[in-house]
């Protein structure tokens, strides 16, 4: 059941795909079309869920889902990471890489793989206060507060010198 993000509670639960490429007004349309279609069709157990979806910086798809309503499952999420899988197929894009990592150098978001970002820290290029995105968050109000974080306010903060 699709509810307009911004009326789902604080307490609900996020996860974050950052796409390896930003994703063009053609590309916004579909995914908002087929995440509608799919949070409409999302259940647990045969009860629905009530979720929405954002999209943040043309390059991350956030779904959400109002566990007061009805909590997710082991068969629900999988059902979720299928649709995201299949984002990926009809889009030719990559959602779900963790060794990806993304940070902002002034107004510009970067997506690097984890070496090379380990190696920017090493070089000095990376540091404390690099606004990083933390998409280890799991709750709507840490997405809006702790998603976008310093370096030293992240697990990014191990790779620092």
């Amino acid at each position: 059941m699709f509810t307009e993000y911004k009326n789902l509670p604080k307490n609900s639960r996020v996860w974050i795909y950052q796409s390896d490429k930003e994703f063009n007004n053609t590309d916004i349309e579909f995914i908002s079309k087929k995440a509608e279609e799919f949070i409409n069709s999302w259940t647990r157990h045969g009860d629905n869920l009530k979720g929405s979806f954002t999209i943040k910086y043309n390059q991350f798809l956030v779904l959400a889902v109002d566990e007061s309503f009805n909590s997710v499952s082991g068969c629900s999420i999988d059902s979720s990471v299928r649709f995201v899988q299949e984002l990926e197929k009809e889009l030719s894009l990559d959602l779900m890489n963790k060794m990806n990592v993304t940070f902002k150098d002034n107004d510009t978001i970067n997506l690097v793989k984890l070496p090379d970002f380990q190696k920017f820290a090493k070089e000095k290029k990376i540091h404390a206060e690099t606004i990083v995105f933390n998409n280890m968050v799991n709750t709507k109000e840490d997405f809006e507060n702790n998603w976008e974080v310093p370096a030293k306010e992240s697990w990014h903060k191990r790779f620092l010198v």
